[in-house]
């Protein structure tokens, strides 16, 4: 089972949330293809921010994705910060470019499950992780999210929702997602990873 984990992470913090769900694939004997999608802010502007250097270089060996990526995985987890309640504008682009994979119906019955992280707890989570429910549905994936059964979501004091994985990680975005956030992103990459295998068999 090919499962494609795509992200993007400006801070590094959806990135650590991405490592999180490559354990939970590979715990539900998956094989993890880790991919970000392309940048949209300038090069000179990252140049002058440590933080965004700092966060680049974190994540300098993780590929480009590409369609064939997404054509060929057996199952997906989509991650993207909140922008105003919604994916990034890098994830957005990405997104608006797969015009010739929805065509040919490449992703229908696929699995797919979603993480995000946001600056405060009221930042837009849910809504985030809804609106990119809408462009995998239109492609006619599977939605996976994380039931009530698993008690970390119940517990939890700053991230996670039934939709998806996620995290708060400030409003300067300088907080790590929390061991609780990271097992349910383990438990949202194995979710999906299983259900594939069922969908396949």
């Amino acid at each position: 089972m090919k499962i494609l984990v795509l992200y993007y992470s400006m801070y590094g913090n959806n990135f650590y949330m991405a490592k999180a769900v490559v354990e939970g694939v590979k715990e539900a004997g998956g094989e993890p293809v880790v991919r970000t999608v392309p940048e949209l802010i300038p090069a000179e502007v990252i140049e002058k921010d440590d933080r965004l250097k700092e966060g680049k270089e974190l994540q300098k060996d993780v590929s480009i994705g590409t369609l064939d990526d997404l054509a060929h995985c057996d199952g997906l987890v989509l991650g993207s910060p909140t922008r105003f309640g919604n994916m990034c504008a890098q994830m957005r682009n990405f997104w608006d470019r797969t015009s010739q994979i929805w065509l040919k119906g490449q992703l229908i019955g696929k699995p797919a499950g979603l993480f995000t992280s946001t600056g405060t707890f009221h930042g837009g989570q849910e809504t985030t992780l809804i609106s990119m429910m809408f462009t995998l549905i239109h492609h006619g994936m599977v939605i996976v999210g994380i039931p009530y059964s698993v008690q970390e979501l119940i517990a939890t004091e700053r991230g996670g929702t039934p939709y998806g994985a996620s995290s708060v990680v400030g409003p300067m975005s300088d907080q790590s997602p929390t061991e609780i956030d990271l097992k349910l992103g383990r438990i949202l990459g194995r979710r999906v990873t299983e259900i594939a295998q069922k969908l396949r068999s």
